[in-house]
Order: structure tokens, then sequence, then C-alpha cells
């Protein structure tokens, strides 16, 4: 059984992602413990240096929150969260987070403070709610879940944010250096609760938070996420210049206004190749993070079962219980 609410003097399981620098972590660590300390709340925090220790840090201090009814808290980006994230639901344990990122959507939908000093203090007074989740074979994504020209377009970024920084500008700028270069189509054929699509596409883009599918402007995708089910969006085969005017139309917040766009609502999707072929791993974006998958995909909508401690002061927009 889920926890339905955090003792008033439960502990704090911090996992800290480093970074970018030495300095930058010392400083984050130093902020999350005086808060924390000053409010006389008990905080053990592991930073992780290396990410292939990501996964094994933030199982074990999972591990210890649910035993010890303290709450798991990630400090970094969507994928810190998102494995972090992964770990509560499995250990059924409470979930808090301490966004990090360049685009935050997962805090910002909850409306979890960006300033850290603001977010820890939001964590001590903070109310459990119910989270949605989606599913893509065993991993769950919290933002969205994506195959083809997206995760392509996440390897570039990162490479180029290792390069030139960690900005929105150096984001956008990678996507159009992406998307102008040479990609392989998907076709795949898409299942969804006895209804059949066959597509060939650059992109499938699975979205789960609300946020986000308000500022590219796909607002009924934004009211399905409200009424429990995940959003499929995939454009149909065009040119360089047509993805190009996508990329612009979803800055300008009108993606929904493309007519050569595929988008649906869904509980489940199974999608897999639409003829015979020799791939029959996928890379596969969950939240940031690229994995390589089997096909078929098989994506599934799951709630109630991420309990977060969301800052009570948050606004209730009837999305307490959406990602």
């Amino acid at each position: 059984m889920l926890p339905a609410e955090a003792g008033p003097n439960a502990a704090f399981y911090v996992v800290l992602n480093a970074g970018s620098g030495h300095s930058e972590t010392a400083l984050r660590e130093s902020t999350i413990r005086d808060v924390l300390g000053d409010a006389g709340r008990t905080c053990h925090l592991e930073i992780v240096d290396d990410p292939a220790k990501l996964c094994d840090i933030a199982r074990r201090m999972a591990t210890q929150a649910k035993e010890n009814g303290g709450v798991v808290v990630a400090a970094g980006g969507d994928g810190t969260i998102n494995t972090v994230a992964h770990e509560a639901v499995r250990q059924g344990c409470l979930f808090g987070v301490l966004p990090q990122g360049t685009f935050n959507y997962f805090g910002r939908t909850h409306g979890i403070p960006e300033e850290l000093d603001e977010a820890v203090r939001a964590l001590l007074d903070a109310r459990v709610t119910p989270v949605q989740i989606g599913m893509v074979n065993d991993r769950i994504f919290l933002v969205n879940a994506s195959v083809g020209l997206y995760p392509q377009l996440l390897e570039a970024r990162e490479e180029d944010k290792r390069q030139y920084g960690r900005s929105r500008i150096v984001a956008i700028l990678s996507a159009l250096k992406t998307t102008l270069g040479r990609y392989r189509p998907l076709r795949i054929a898409m299942d969804a609760e006895g209804i059949t699509r066959k597509l060939r596409t650059p992109t499938l883009f699975v979205g789960n938070n609300r946020l986000q599918m308000e500022q590219v402007g796909m607002e009924p995708m934004s009211v399905a996420l409200e009424e429990g089910e995940l959003a499929a969006i995939a454009p149909r085969q065009v040119g360089k210049l047509g993805m190009l005017g996508l990329l612009l139309r979803g800055a300008l917040g009108r993606l929904g206004d493309a007519d050569n766009l595929v988008a649906f609502s869904f509980k489940r999707l199974s999608v897999k190749h639409a003829a015979l072929s020799p791939r029959r791993r996928i890379k596969v974006a969950t939240d940031g993070e690229v994995t390589h998958m089997r096909m078929p995909l098989e994506f599934r909508v799951v709630e109630g079962r991420l309990m977060l401690l969301k800052p009570a002061a948050a606004p209730d927009a009837g999305a307490d219980a959406k990602a």
C-alpha cells in the first residue's frame, strides 16, 4: 500500500546529480543540507558524479526511504528525476523533486520552484499527490517518450551542451542542426484500442505533460492528459523544410494548426514495424534518456502509482493526478 502522507519528522533521502562543476555541486549540497537542517529535518544525501552509478544510487536511496518511512528526492534534470521516480514507484515510497534541468517541465507543471532553496523549503509543507505516469515496455516516463528523429536530436543536444554549455539557445540551435541532417524515416503500424494506423514518419512522440502540450499549441492533447490518457504526435513524411516548419510552429505555440500531423490520445498503444525489418531493437528516449528497446513497443498510462510531494501553495487546476 502506498503512503498517504509524509510524517512531520520524515527523513529526506536526496539523490543529487553532480551537474557541470564541483563548486556548483558543493553549493547545491550545502543549500539542501542547510535548509533542511535549519528546519530540524534529517537529510541523507548522495552525490552522483558518474552517470553510470545513478540507477544503483537511486535504488539504494529509495529502498532506505521505504524502510524508514522517508521521502526519496531527485535533485537534477528530467533524466535524473525519471530514474529516481522509477525507483520510488518500484519501492512504493514518497517522492520529492528539486528541479535543476534546462526545461524542468515536470517540476513546473506541479508548481515546484526552480530556485533550489525555495524548492527545498517547499518540501517541508508539501501535500502528497498521486501523479500519472506513462510507461513504454518496462520504463516509465513523466514528460515524454519518443522514437525516430527525436532521440537523435536528444543525443546531439547532449553532445552540443557538453561543448557549448547548458542553455535553451544551445538546445534550439542543436535541434535545427539535427533536423537539417540525415535521418531514416520510420515505417510503423500503431494499434490503439483496436484502431490501426500505418504511417511513414520521421518521429513518434508520446507526451505525458500538460505544460509541454500547451506550449507547442496542442491544447486538445493537454485536455486528454487531464482525462487520464497519453498524447501521440507524429508528422507525416515531409522534407527538411517541412520539418523546420513544424519546429517553428512548435516554437510559436501553433503546432496544432499543422495539417501534416497525426495526433490522437490513448490509454494503450502498440507500435511495431509496418513491414519486415532487420531492426529488432530501436532507440527510445524517455524523459531525455536514450536507450535501446525491443519491438514492438507497448505504451500505456498508469495512474496514481507515483506519490509526489507537491507544494501546498501550488495551484490546483485539476491536474493533481497528471504529469
